[in-house]
């Protein structure tokens, strides 16, 4: 089975690419939620992130998000040790959810697989972007959140250019109809690519 890796950065519409890839049968696990998901449900994670971060990184026994982002947002030696501790189990969970899937391809809808250099767990990768004006004022209604402190997250990830580069297949998720055309043409071309193996 073909692993399809989709990403692109804050704001630039994978979550809506995912779905639409949903909607044509494609099965998609989206490595975000799983994470998290993963992060209040094991008991493993739970243990070693309180012992990174202290008695606060839960509340009643609930990830408490915001402790950890503002911890992790400055640090980056933090933020790669709770990657350690979280990823590998993200990695199983993945791999034992693959095995049960029968389709010609899966997408696996990760943020950062080049800054992680992770690309080569992939066949194919998507990269979805979109103008950066765009995807400022898009995570700013989502989120709630200030244009300086999504500006600083667009620049700690890899740039568009260099995703593009690296990248099999791209989306330019400007406009909603045209971006899902271009996912149209992708998903026929992979479809093409697993009758090919």
């Amino acid at each position: 089975m073909i692993v399809v890796g989709l990403t692109g950065g804050i704001g630039s519409g994978k979550t809506t690419i995912a779905k639409w890839f949903q909607s044509q049968g494609v099965p998609v696990y989206i490595a975000d939620k799983e994470a998290k998901a993963l992060m209040n449900r094991s008991k493993v994670i739970k243990r070693k992130l309180t012992a990174l971060f202290g008695e606060n990184a839960y509340k009643n026994g609930i990830l408490n998000r915001e402790f950890l982002a503002s911890k992790i947002f400055s640090d980056k030696t933090l933020l790669s040790q709770m990657n350690a501790v979280v990823h590998p189990k993200v990695a199983s969970h993945f791999k034992r959810w693959l095995k049960k899937q029968d389709t010609p391809y899966i997408i696996k809808e990760a943020a950062i697989i080049f800054e992680n250099n992770l690309e080569y767990q992939y066949d194919y990768i998507i990269t979805v972007i979109a103008d950066e004006n765009l995807r400022i004022e898009r995570v700013m209604q989502r989120d709630n959140t200030s244009k300086e402190k999504i500006e600083s997250i667009i620049r700690n990830q890899l740039s568009d250019e260099e995703k593009v580069k690296k990248s099999h297949f791209v989306i330019k998720n400007n406009n909603l109809e045209e971006a899902q055309k271009q996912a149209q043409d992708i998903h026929q071309a992979l479809l093409q690519k697993t009758k090919q193996q």
